[in-house]
């Protein structure tokens, strides 16, 4: 618990302030623009999804859209054929079992389609101000690496992070991460020689090594 605070609070001095970067203006646009940056940079996702919500502005006109031309809308953000499919169930299932707004519950959030646990983690997180902790790569990649936890996979990930980190933390904590994951401690050639906690980082106590 000790090295994780120092590690929230190094964190804090770095990114302070740290927050989603997608771009929304509503909880339907938010949960759309999660489910889209799946293996999608924020950027990309961005960068479409004005035209995007032009044409598509709530659930209603999304759950009827036409499968072919949504593909060709979101086709740059990759897994285009999978995500079209599942942002249309997921809006069908918006208008038939929550009339058209998106619920602010975590249990609801995933029996959406297409929304999993990383996705109704952010959701309640950003857009209903929930603590939670959503397990992205980075987060998953980090944590591990930093020691933070020793997981195996991303629920036992979500798990760890909750027992060790304060509930008061774990959205912000998750915001951090992700920062740090995605500018620093990258999936290849992380910047370990600026990197201040390589004196308790597993990763870079490992392959200094080498």
């Amino acid at each position: 618990m000790e090295i994780t605070n120092e590690i929230y609070n190094s964190l804090m001095r770095l990114f302070g302030g740290a927050k989603c970067e997608l771009n929304f203006k509503n909880n339907y646009e938010l949960l759309v623009s999660v489910i889209l940056s799946a293996r999608c940079t924020d950027k990309r996702v961005n960068q479409i999804t004005p035209s995007l919500f032009k044409k598509y502005p709530n659930a209603k006109s999304l759950a009827n859209a036409n499968t072919q031309e949504l593909e060709q809308a979101i086709y740059s953000c990759g897994f285009y054929k999978n995500k079209a499919k599942n942002l249309i169930l997921m809006a069908k299932d918006l208008q038939n079992r929550f009339n058209g707004q998106v619920p602010s519950d975590y249990d609801d959030l995933i029996s959406l389609s297409g929304v999993g646990r990383k996705t109704a983690n952010v959701v309640v997180s950003v857009g209903f101000s929930t603590p939670a902790i959503a397990v992205d790569t980075h987060v998953f990649r980090v944590s591990n690496r930093l020691g933070i936890v020793n997981a195996k996979n991303v629920v036992d990930c979500e798990k760890d992070l909750q027992r060790v980190v304060d509930k008061d933390k774990w959205s912000s904590f998750h915001h951090l991460l992700v920062l740090f994951g995605r500018y620093v401690c990258k999936s290849r050639n992380p910047n370990c020689k600026e990197c201040e906690f390589k004196a308790f980082c597993k990763y870079y106590n490992d392959h200094s090594k080498t």
